[in-house]
């Protein structure tokens, strides 16, 4: 019988140690319960307690427990290999979790690098826009400088008017006697600059306001009936005349004045009313000006 409880007693330590998810209250209280059975067959005279236990039934209950632990184990199994592809997922989801954040900490840093780079973008936009401004004004200067320079150059230009010419292109003779004021026309032209004068109308057009001094030159032969003469005349009114009369030899006469005129007054000769001139190749009968200064 002893014998018998120390088999019994190994069998169940060697399930014991095998069920390791069994609490240790339950290992505890089993091992109590096998002593205490103990005891009482040690306080059984031998040969009552070889009467008393069937040892096949004991065995079947034995192996039913076994049995029964192994479906417990296999459940304990499953539950840990569950456990383990849980923690294995959790493994798996930590791992991309990390990633995630590494991916998340590059995106943030790209985030802050291009709002460094959107920061320097506006700096230097701002800095374009000031530099176009300065630009503009800069080429408004320029523009303003040219502009005043060609002003200036103009006026250089304009300043510098003079001409002066004779009454005949070519060959001699007299003209008039006319029965009206006849406009002349000095169409032998000696200098010209600024082209204010005009050889086919006779008409000096002043390009810019200022004093202009003229001078004219009036010569023909003397005549009984007709005297030498021609008039200075300012946007169709008489100025002053140059007038000559003798019945016989050369009769001469000249005269000038300063006038002060407006862009686009005209000045040009007239003959006066039954005069008669002569010209040649001698240039006897000229018309001259010149701008003395602006105004």
């Amino acid at each position: 019988m002893r014998m018998f409880f120390s088999l019994f007693l190994i069998i169940s330590f060697f399930f014991t140690a095998q069920l390791q998810a069994e609490s240790d209250n339950e290992i505890i209280a089993h091992l109590k319960q096998t002593a205490s059975q103990g005891r009482e067959l040690g306080n059984v005279p031998e040969h009552q307690q070889t009467c008393s236990y069937d040892i096949p039934a004991l065995l079947k209950e034995m192996i039913a427990s076994v049995a029964a632990l192994k479906v417990e184990m296999k459940y304990l199994q499953r539950d840990n290999e569950a456990q383990a592809a849980k923690i294995n997922e959790l493994e798996l989801q930590k791992t991309e979790l990390e990633k995630l954040k590494l991916q998340y900490q590059d995106q943030e840093k790209k985030m802050k690098d291009l709002e460094l780079q959107k920061f320097e973008l506006e700096k230097l936009k701002l800095q374009y826009q000031a530099q176009d401004g300065e630009l503009a004004t800069i080429k408004t200067r320029a523009n303003i400088t040219e502009n005043q320079l060609e002003v200036l150059k103009t006026e250089g230009e304009v300043k510098r008017v003079a001409f002066s010419a004779s009454l005949l292109a070519s060959g001699s003779g007299d003209v008039g006697p006319f029965n009206a004021h006849t406009n002349l026309v000095f169409r032998h032209v000696f200098t010209n600059i600024g082209n204010a004068y005009n050889p086919h109308s006779g008409f000096f057009i002043a390009p810019v306001r200022g004093v202009y001094q003229f001078q004219f030159y009036v010569y023909g032969h003397g005549h009984a009936s007709h005297a030498s003469a021609a008039v200075l005349v300012k946007n169709g009114e008489h100025v002053c005349i140059a007038y000559e009369y003798q019945p016989s030899h050369g009769a001469a006469s000249s005269n000038g004045v300063s006038l002060l005129l407006e862009v686009g007054d005209v000045v040009f000769m007239r003959q006066w009313v039954n005069t008669r001139i002569y010209d040649n190749g001698n240039r006897h009968n000229t018309f001259s000006g010149h701008l003395l200064f602006t105004m």
